[in-house]
């Protein structure tokens, strides 16, 4: 990894299957180098499934997965990438202090100054062992380790899902700072969708196993309008459900609701609204539960996220036998150009 890719991640055709069914299916996209990445979905979405193949946790059933060009089957990745997993998986009888030299010694790039930095941040003593530390307390000292190996990509599966709103605040906070000074790729698992907007720059959606979005929140997000306006009266469009039939025509409608005379949709605009219809700019929580309540809504994938599922694969052969939003790359009809 001598010449690294500008890609910390790309997905071809990437997929889990368990005896139960697909826990992952599909997914196609890249991350580039250097971003914050919220990953975000319900449970039982994908997300773990997905950290757990970028970690060789997880043997995938089908497509390809490179980090930084590399294959993550080549031994080789693991020097440069850290995972936390949610649980914070410390060695109890531990002390702080005999942890962070565990780190040390495993790791040949072993940042000290870093890791106790962040220590000390917390004011834990270095004496204390793990049994004995709180919630927020473990977390500090697992990210410490994280940052200590000085990884070129950075993967947590819900970091703060423990921890109280202050400490959440101040660990995003440290998490950003350490991200930006060393130039971390960062892929954050979270169901903490407001904090996600304010911490991160780029954006995976998983839903039902398969990518729903991908790509910079400064692209997807302006990409949708809020618009609400007079329903159709009753019966006058069977099937529509009361949503003007100008609205599924001529826009990608993600979700709609009608309610009494009334219809809201989130939609991704083919064209000119009429001015009868008022329009809001949507948020980016709004447009994730968009999104997650609705995976039948064609998934969105921006160019610069976009990959081409590689032909002939076992997922590419396997996503033809399932209807509904198709191929997780998202298709021409999904992209920002």
């Amino acid at each position: 990894m001598s010449d690294p890719s500008p890609w910390a991640i790309e997905a071809v055709g990437l997929g889990k299957k368990y005896r139960r069914g697909w826990a992952l299916r599909d997914c196609s996209f890249r991350l580039p180098a250097g971003h914050v990445c919220a990953l975000v979905g319900p449970n039982g979405a994908g997300k773990s499934t997905f950290l757990g193949t970028a970690t060789r946790l997880v043997r995938p059933t089908a497509g390809t997965l490179r980090l930084f060009g590399v294959p993550v089957s080549d031994p080789a990745v693991l020097e440069h990438i850290a995972f936390l997993a949610q649980d914070k998986p410390l060695y109890a009888r531990f002390t702080v202090a005999e942890t962070l030299r565990l780190g040390r010694e495993l790791n040949p790039r072993w940042d000290a100054a870093v890791a106790e930095r962040i220590v000390r941040a917390g004011r834990i003593p270095f004496d204390a062992r793990i049994a004995t530390l709180s919630g927020g307390q473990r977390t500090r000292v697992a990210l410490a380790l994280a940052f200590g190996k000085r990884p070129k990509l950075l993967l947590l599966d819900e970091p703060m899902a423990d921890l109280d709103p202050l400490a959440r605040h101040e660990l995003s906070g440290l998490l950003l700072a350490e991200a930006a000074e060393h130039g971390t790729t960062v892929v954050m698992s979270s169901h903490l969708v407001s904090e996600m907007a304010d911490m991160c720059d780029y954006l995976l959606v998983l839903a039902e196993g398969r990518l729903r979005m991908a790509g910079r929140t400064d692209e997807l997000v302006p990409g949708h309008v809020l618009v609400t306006g007079l329903a159709q009266p009753s019966g006058a469009a069977p099937g529509s459900g009361g949503v003007p039939a100008e609205l599924t025509e001529r826009h990608t409608v993600v979700e709609s609701r009608v309610t009494g005379r009334q219809f809201t949709a989130l939609i991704r605009p083919g064209g000119p609204l009429p001015d009868s219809w008022e329009t809001t700019e949507p948020d980016m929580e709004e447009v994730l539960l968009a999104y997650l309540r609705s995976p039948g809504a064609p998934p969105l994938i921006t160019e610069e996220a976009r990959m081409a599922p590689a032909s002939g694969t076992e997922s590419g052969r396997g996503s033809g036998t399932e209807s509904g939003t198709g191929s997780g790359t998202g298709g021409d009809r999904g992209a920002v150009a």
